[in-house]
């Protein structure tokens, strides 16, 4: 849209500009080029499938459209070939130089001395006539009548009444171009121009959906057939419905008024979906290579339009929601309950027609989305009853220290989505809200319904999967894994702390075990454990199933991926603020050490070992592992961490995270000592978009490291000729722990060949993604470019990259790129450390059980450290056992180490042996997990 600020160009006139560019300046920028040519194949590919659609649905409006279109096109190339775009084509190419001008450097380019070698009165920069003034003549005349504004016709002096004088009009003074922004800049080709414009964004928004769809199905097919957990998959879709939206946010930026499913879909029909019918065939796209111009390849995959746009959900959505407003009270209709009743979960698909599909997945959606809506609002409705529950008031005053977590339950992974379709359907009857239906809205339900338009190349039912596997591995409701399921960890510490609390008299462990309450109170109904919602109110029974209680999860593996990861994100919160709460933790860290350095240890202890490696800058002073000086160096860290300026900012945070539910209230950023944070952390803090987490907080040698590290500027030393990456906070960091100059650039040139390398052929090898159709670079050039080796990856190649990262975080294993592990000096970087997968509850329980065997054996000798920190101190237990460790570091005393020594000694296992999945059998993400590569 044209505003008082916007410089046009018409394109009558850019060709005459091309040429007289050209003729002035004697080397057109690479980067020109390649801009060039990334706009003509946007263009060019939204007009091939806008010619397939007018095709399948003709339309004179679009026909016209798609006629201005072309015309459009071909106007751009015979610019870009005035440019001698052909010429740098067929010598050149894409990869002349390998030059990746950023953001930054482009603006400059285009804006700074802007037409200084032009004149367009004929004139060079240098106040001379060029040789061909008189030639262009006729040309300047045509593009300066074409591109001049129209004036106002002003009325003759002396018209008018009688003393009325108009007001000498004042001249305006154009601003100076160099005060105008490049988004300022506009080409016209018309007066349907702008609607040109929003069809090629909405295009772009459709191929993204496209592709990341196919990609995701293609995830969550491993989950149930190769053994993939479900978590992973959780998070790689979180973070595409996260891409769908802020794509969509970022077009209607520049669309205002068009941010509903509807319009992006009624711009694409002209407002008629009936016309895309079901039956219709539609390429996916061009492919690199394609023209975009030709039909599509005698074989090529066609699919259901109505499908490849989202149709099919959209239309079930409104149909549920109209529905829901009749009664309101969580039940269907008559007329719908006819439509969906006879639901039967054991259909065959591979063996039903495609109508009987698509009605299956029909009934299906229906159904999910009104238990989706009934266990959400029972939930909202629950929290005005909190405060009659037993033991509310006594929790809610213990837990005033953690600055009270939100108490109210959610449906883990899906709450906002939740919220959002509960506020649509509660509307009175008749309110019209497909206005208020996003594009990620529908994203999101088409991911999670089941995939209908396969037909025969449907696989047959994966054997022995259930959407809560993993749900139900991490949980153990039935306590069947003995220090591996999450809710047998809560009751083992829960005890703990209650016995502590009763029998030692340490009220303040009454804090930590309501803590836990809470949790698991969180955890169990956010994955689905509606046994406690039931005992505070009633919903209607799952319209999934009559004999199971809980079918929105048990027929969902989508909400159950995503509630997993919630809730793996969630344990390690409150885990850390545990650790970083009591001092059990941390003073069997500097046991441990101690006892290593000074050899009463024969051979570290694998967990302690590994807990110290990877929170090492959180339980040692400056990240500095001690060698002597003991005890000096754990009260230094004490006193550092305790002084008045530390206390009140870990206050102020607090105060500050106490309106923002549970995960700000337990933020790491609100601890004392123990502030890293796990991938899946990482990804909520920055909203799922990845680009906002800071150079900080992301591993060198993570996926997500090495694209930061392929999107470096490199920089050439004059003197030497040696190439550096430019030292940003990541490249510093990775400096500081060893990684040279070298392995710094092989790994920034390392994207391109790890995504060949990665299953599913998601590499770009394999498949160059579409959906970034502005950056159309191959895989030599990710390996080559000499200004960031990787460009700007797909949103399907970015996912498949941090699939890695997240597997990593949740799992403990996979593979990574090339290089991994080569990393040098203290603290080197190995990748994503497996933060979410180790159940640190368990880790707790055995870390109190050890103080219990000292303390007991301590006691039996009267040992005179013992006495002094237990009987003279007068501490509380946690106190006490804080003392224990600080006179033990600083004493020395032989028997006292030795006690301790024989203790660590009978700790048995690794720290991977804590994993929730250490024990689970090949194929479902355990031991030797055979869902993933080598």
């Amino acid at each position: 849209m044209a505003t008082r600020n916007a410089y046009l160009i018409t394109v009558s006139s850019l060709v005459f500009l091309s040429k007289l560019i050209a003729k002035h300046i004697g080397a057109v920028p690479p980067a020109i080029y390649r801009l060039f040519q990334s706009v003509i194949d946007a263009r060019t590919a939204s007009y091939a499938m806008f010619q397939k659609l007018a095709a399948q649905n003709p339309n004179p409006e679009m026909e016209r459209s798609n006629a201005s279109h072309k015309a459009f096109i071909d106007a751009l190339v015979e610019a870009f070939e005035a440019l001698g775009g052909k010429e740098w084509k067929m010598t050149d190419g894409p990869a002349d130089d390998g030059s990746d001008l950023k953001r930054e450097d482009l603006d400059q380019l285009l804006l700074t001395n802007r037409f200084s070698a032009l004149d367009l009165e004929g004139q060079t920069a240098a106040g001379g006539h060029g040789d061909d003034a008189s030639d262009e003549e006729s040309d300047k005349t045509e593009s300066q009548a074409a591109s001049a504004p129209k004036r106002r016709r002003q009325p003759k002096p002396g018209k008018g009444k009688k003393g009325k004088r108009g007001k000498k009009a004042k001249k305006q003074q154009a601003p100076a171009l160099d005060d105008v922004p490049l988004e300022s800049y506009r080409i016209i080709q018309g007066k349907d121009g702008i609607s040109a414009d929003y069809l090629i964004a909405v295009d772009a928004l459709v191929r993204e959906w496209t592709e990341l769809r196919s990609y995701l199905q293609g995830v969550w097919r491993e989950v149930a057939y190769d053994g993939l957990n479900s978590a992973v998959a959780g998070a790689v879709s979180t973070l595409a419905v996260a891409m769908i939206q802020r794509s969509a946010a970022a077009m209607f930026v520049d669309f205002p008024g068009h941010d509903s499913f509807e319009a992006v879909v009624n711009a694409i029909t002209r407002g008629d979906l009936e016309k895309a019918k079901g039956d219709s065939a539609l390429s996916p796209g061009p492919r690199e290579g394609d023209d975009g111009l030709e039909d599509a390849k005698a074989g090529e995959a066609e699919v259901d339009v109505k499908e490849h746009f989202l149709l099919h959900a959209y239309q079930d959505l409104v149909d549920f929601l109209a529905d829901f407003q009749k009664n309101r009270n969580g039940k269907p209709t008559k007329r719908m309950l006819d439509e969906i009743g006879d639901w039967n979960p054991e259909l065959n698909l591979r063996e039903a027609r495609k109508e009987e599909r698509l009605r299956w997945r029909r009934a299906y959606t229906i159904s999910w989305l009104y238990d989706l809506v009934n266990v959400h609002s029972s939930m909202v409705a629950q929290r005005n009853n909190t405060s009659t529950r037993e033991g509310e008031k006594e929790a809610r005053e213990d837990m005033e220290c953690y600055g009270q977590p939100d108490p109210h339950p959610r449906i883990f992974g899906l709450n906002q989505f939740a919220s959002a379709i509960s506020s649509l359907a509660r509307r009175k009857n008749s309110t019209d809200v497909r206005d208020r239906i996003l594009p990620h809205h529908v994203f999101q339900l088409q991911c999670i319904s089941p995939s209908a338009d396969q037909g025969p190349v449907l696989a047959p039912p994966a054997p022995n999967f259930r959407p809560r596997r993993d749900v139900d591995i991490f949980l153990d409701p039935k306590y069947e894994r003995f220090g591996r399921g999450f809710l047998r960890a809560v009751n083992a510490l829960w005890k703990s702390f209650e016995r502590d609390a009763a029998e030692l008299g340490d009220k303040e462990r009454n804090k930590h075990k309501h803590l836990l309450w809470w949790i698991e109170h969180d955890i169990g109904v956010g994955l689905g454990e509606l046994k406690y919602l039931r005992l505070w109110l009633s919903i209607p029974p799952s319209r999934l199933s009559d004999t199971r209680p809980n079918g929105l999860w048990e027929y969902s593996p989508f909400l159950c991926g995503v509630g997993l990861m919630e809730a793996l994100e969630l344990a390690y919160r409150v885990s850390m603020v545990i650790w970083d709460r009591i001092p059990e933790q941390m003073s069997l860290v500097h046991l441990h050490n101690m006892l290593v350095q000074t050899g009463r240890l024969k051979k570290p202890v694998e967990i302690f070992a590994s807990i110290s490696t990877l929170f090492q800058s959180a339980f040692f002073l400056d990240g500095k592992i001690p060698t002597t000086g003991f005890g000096k160096a754990l009260t230094t860290l004490y006193d550092k961490t305790g002084r008045y300026r530390a206390t009140l900012a870990r206050a102020n945070r607090r105060a500050d995270a106490r309106s923002g539910g549970v995960h700000s209230t337990l933020s790491p950023d609100t601890n004392r000592f123990i502030q890293r944070k796990s991938n899946l952390l990482l990804y909520r803090q920055a909203d799922w978009n990845v680009d906002r987490i800071p150079d900080a907080d992301v591993p060198v040698r993570s996926m997500l490291g090495r694209v930061r590290l392929s999107q470096t500027k490199q920089t050439v030393d004059p003197a030497t000729g040696a190439v550096r990456l430019e030292e940003t906070d990541l490249v510093r960091r990775a400096r500081a722990q060893g990684v040279s100059d070298q392995e710094l650039l092989r790994m920034a040139a390392s994207i391109g060949q790890i995504l060949q390398q990665l299953p599913g052929g998601a590499g770009r090898g394999a498949h160059l993604s579409s959906d970034h159709l502005a950056n159309k670079r191959t895989t030599k050039e990710a390996g080559t470019a000499g200004r960031g080796g990787g460009g700007e990856l797909s949103g399907r190649d970015l996912l498949a990259l941090l699939r890695e990262d997240i597997f990593r975080d949740v799992c403990g294993g996979g593979g990574g790129g090339e290089g991994e592990g080569e990393g040098e000096g203290e603290g080197a970087d190995d990748g994503v450390p497996p933060l979410s997968s180790i159940n640190y509850l368990w880790v707790t329980v055995e870390g109190l059980l050890m103080f219990i065997m000292m303390e007991e054996e301590l006691a039996s000798r009267q040992n005179k450290v013992y006495l002094r920190s237990y009987e003279e101190s007068g501490e509380r237990l946690a106190g006490k056992r804080q003392w224990l460790t600080l006179e033990a570091l600083h004493d020395m005393e032989d028997e006292c180490l030795s006690v301790m020594a024989a203790v660590f000694e009978d700790v048995s296992g690794e720290f991977g042996h804590r994993s929730y999945w250490a024990d689970v059998e090949p194929g479902k993400c355990g031991e030797c997990c055979g869902c993933h590569h080598s």
